[in-house]
């Protein structure tokens, strides 16, 4: 399946039915009136949250939702039937904005949210409604009201814990098919993932998601590279997972730029808990991994830790650190959730 995070899509809410202008006809019936029914309630849009979705996909072919009208009013007072409501199926985590990209109209993050994007169009009253005793034979209805459209942007912002960021051939995707079940493509040149992946890790009795982005050079925040467009899916994260590959020379400049490119990207990136990771700790010479840890350690100013993706050196370490951090912001999230009051 294609991976699609973003989509433009044109929406309509149905238009109201129109009033109906009737009169009793009855054989034997005297007294005959107006009878004429209201008209039908046209459709709303609504966008709903789904779990058993991950990509926007479906909009790329389906680029027109419409609801349908609502019926006219009929004879004997009998109102048009409502049209049925329009219902965006979309991954939890799409955010959805108005056609300029920047006005932002709901964001489903969370399994069942749902947002009503248009209201359809009220049915017309009937010539029955305008009855009255100085006015017992109503010759006019109302019209239904008009249906809205308009157009408006969906994009997706994967829901994971935590966010695995590095340069290319930093060795990200190797970690993630080793701590998880995901099978990212693997190979000895830059810009393998091209998708951002996700995996279910299990650590300690704690699970959490881990997404894989794509790398970020230097540049990516002006559209080098991939750019950064998939950090979007980062902003969610409870802590940021960095790798640097030990083997280059340059791993305090291969750090600093990832810095650079989160600071550049904003949305809160640059602040989020980092756990930094000194990687191919197996393809380092002894003498040199101390050397080269103190120095990221130092760029850093935290603690740096070493693993080998490949031989699977130092990664519990890295995934107990990572079960620690989520825990942490998880306990933090349910202090700030006020407690639903017991009812009978």
């Amino acid at each position: 399946m294609k991976f699609l995070d973003s989509a433009k899509v044109y929406i309509a809410s149905g238009a109201g039915g129109n009033g109906c202008v009737s009169f009793r006809r009855e054989k034997f019936i005297e007294f005959g009136g107006p009878n004429g029914g209201n008209g039908g309630r046209g459709g709303d849009v609504w966008a709903e949250a789904v779990e058993n979705l991950n990509t926007l996909i479906d909009y790329r072919y389906q680029q027109h939702i419409k609801a349908k009208n609502g019926q006219h009013g009929m004879g004997k007072e009998m109102t048009g039937a409502a049209g049925p409501d329009a219902i965006l199926r979309v991954p939890v985590g799409t955010q959805i904005f108005e056609e300029d990209g920047e006005t932002l109209i709901a964001d489903l993050h969370r399994p069942g949210a749902s947002a009503l994007l248009l209201k359809g169009g009220k049915g017309g009253f009937g010539n029955a409604h305008f009855k009255t005793s100085t006015n017992q034979a109503p010759r006019h209805a109302n019209p239904g009201q008009p249906a809205e459209e308009k157009t408006i942007v969906l994009r997706l912002k994967l829901i994971a814990d935590v966010g695995l960021i590095g340069l290319p051939n930093a060795g990200k995707s190797t970690f993630l098919s080793r701590v998880s079940a995901a099978k990212p493509k693997i190979a000895d040149y830059p810009f393998t993932t091209l998708n951002p992946q996700l995996g279910m890790v299990r650590v300690d009795q704690t699970d959490f998601v881990l997404a894989d982005l794509p790398g970020l050079i230097e540049g990516a925040h002006e559209g080098a590279g991939l750019g950064d467009r998939f950090l979007g899916h980062a902003e969610r994260c409870s802590v940021i997972l960095h790798l640097v590959d030990g083997t280059q020379s340059g791993i305090v400049e291969a750090y600093r730029t990832i810095r650079g490119e989160l600071e550049m990207y904003g949305h809160g990136l640059a602040g989020k808990p980092e756990i930094l990771v000194l990687n191919k700790s197996d393809a380092i010479a002894k003498a040199a991994l101390p050397r080269k840890s103190a120095a990221l350690s130092k760029a850093s100013g935290g603690a740096v830790l070493t693993m080998s993706g490949v031989s699977g050196e130092g990664v519990p370490d890295v995934l107990r650190a990572l079960a620690k951090a989520v825990g942490k912001r998880r306990g933090k999230e349910r202090q700030r959730t006020p407690a639903a009051a017991w009812s009978p």
